[in-house]
């Protein structure tokens, strides 16, 4: 899922204090998911905007709604309505969601109230750890099922690189060697052969070097 982190709350309350209305506006899905902007959540920050002291003169107004998917462009357009005296929207979804419904409502500013940081998975509760980077050529049926791109810091297809140490990355004690938690997993699926071969060049083609990437998909046929 996409993980989201709110923003300190001066960078948001300087964000809105020029407008008088601001329409707070939740997502329902990852970010509800890892407890970042959800209905709660939003509901918890428009309490926090609304208090006088956070602002050198009269705060906003604010409302507050939770939108399920704020990234589907049809959905928006189709069931979000925004009251007709709205200034600004503060938007607790992710980057996506945040340009979606900017692209919808063209003369109204919407602003991000979080930091979209990652794409994760929950660990254990309360816990989210990066896991994809989204690079387009999948290489974890040779892994093992453990990302060297998103989880080495390198990005290497061949590892371990000589910085590792005791199952540590150099970067950090506190960071997993990503490919010794790889060779660790081969031997336990009895395919530590698999380590020997040397992964080929990875087609970065398919990574966002060339631009920001798009998927179509036509009816009962698979994505292109």
């Amino acid at each position: 899922m996409i993980i989201g982190k709110l923003k300190p709350l001066d960078e948001i309350v300087s964000s809105i204090s020029r407008f008088r209305n601001v329409f707070i506006v939740g997502c329902g899905s990852c970010v509800t998911v890892c407890l970042s902007g959800g209905e709660r959540e939003a509901k918890a920050l428009g309490r926090e905007l609304a208090d006088p002291a956070r602002y050198e003169n009269a705060p906003p107004a604010v409302r507050v709604d939770t939108f399920q998917r704020q990234c589907e462009r049809d959905l928006v357009q189709s069931y979000l309505t925004v009251p007709p005296d709205t200034e600004a929207i503060l938007s607790l979804a992710c980057g996506a969601g945040v340009q979606t419904l900017s692209s919808v409502f063209q003369k109204l500013p919407v602003i991000p109230a979080l930091n979209t940081t990652f794409l994760g998975a929950l660990d254990e509760p309360g816990t989210w750890r990066e896991k994809c980077l989204g690079c387009g050529d999948c290489v974890l049926t040779y892994t093992a099922g453990i990302c060297p791109i998103a989880r080495c810091a390198k990005r290497l297809l061949n590892g371990p690189c000589g910085g590792s140490s005791r199952g540590k990355c150099e970067i950090s004690k506190d960071v997993d060697c990503a490919w010794n938690l790889i060779v660790n997993r081969l031997k336990e699926l009895d395919r530590l052969e698999d380590y020997e071969k040397i992964s080929a060049i990875k087609d970065w083609s398919q990574d966002r070097g060339r631009g920001p990437r798009s998927a179509q998909r036509v009816a009962n046929e698979p994505f292109e």
